[in-house]
């Protein structure tokens, strides 16, 4: 009789489990297609300087670059990058920025938090998914605006930083390639 209950219990909650998963993955879409939503009517009321656009539908990432700088200085995986950022939710409220007079203007400085430009490995995964998308298309010296959906920024968790990222929100980066120094290609 043991066995029995352990057996059905065991298939109704494997039921469950796939229910769950498809449950999941229909809801990831819906989230996805209201965060490109989202993300398309900032774009349509708000101003920004628009130089040059690029749109990667795989990962439903928008740069739209406010300087070219024409150095032809590409940024590869395996890079290592030195960036300038202001990260912000998309009603403008600024969640983290290496430089701190925006800090400061912005209410979120602190004094114990050594601003100063960000230096990471382009491809690594240290990153949210969407900033390196984002850095990916830029060349040293461009100053662009990436627009990320929640999927490939901080997700269903969101964070609990000075300013909060809520769970499934897009955001924004303006971000400076300051300098890229060759690494290992793949």
């Amino acid at each position: 009789m043991k066995f029995r209950i352990f057996a059905i219990l065991s298939l109704i909650a494997g039921s469950f489990a796939f229910v769950s998963c498809i449950d999941d993955e229909a809801t990831d879409d819906v989230i996805y297609n209201q965060d490109l939503a989202e993300i398309q009517g900032y774009l349509d009321t708000t101003s920004i300087v628009n130089v040059k656009k690029v749109y990667d539908s795989n990962y439903g990432v928008t740069v739209i670059w406010q300087e070219l700088s024409g150095s032809k200085d590409t940024v590869s995986l395996g890079d290592t990058l030195k960036v300038n950022y202001v990260g912000k939710l998309l009603n403008n409220k600024v969640f983290d920025t290496s430089i701190e007079d925006v800090a400061k203007s912005e209410g979120i400085y602190a004094s114990n938090r050594n601003y100063q430009p960000l230096v990471f490995i382009i491809g690594y995964g240290q990153l949210i998914p969407g900033f390196e998308i984002g850095a990916l298309k830029m060349e040293v010296g461009d100053k662009a605006t990436v627009f990320i959906p929640s999927l490939y920024a901080y997700g269903k968790q969101g964070t609990n930083g000075i300013v909060p990222i809520p769970s499934n929100a897009p955001i924004l980066f303006e971000l400076e390639i300051i300098s890229a120094t060759p690494g290992p290609r793949r």
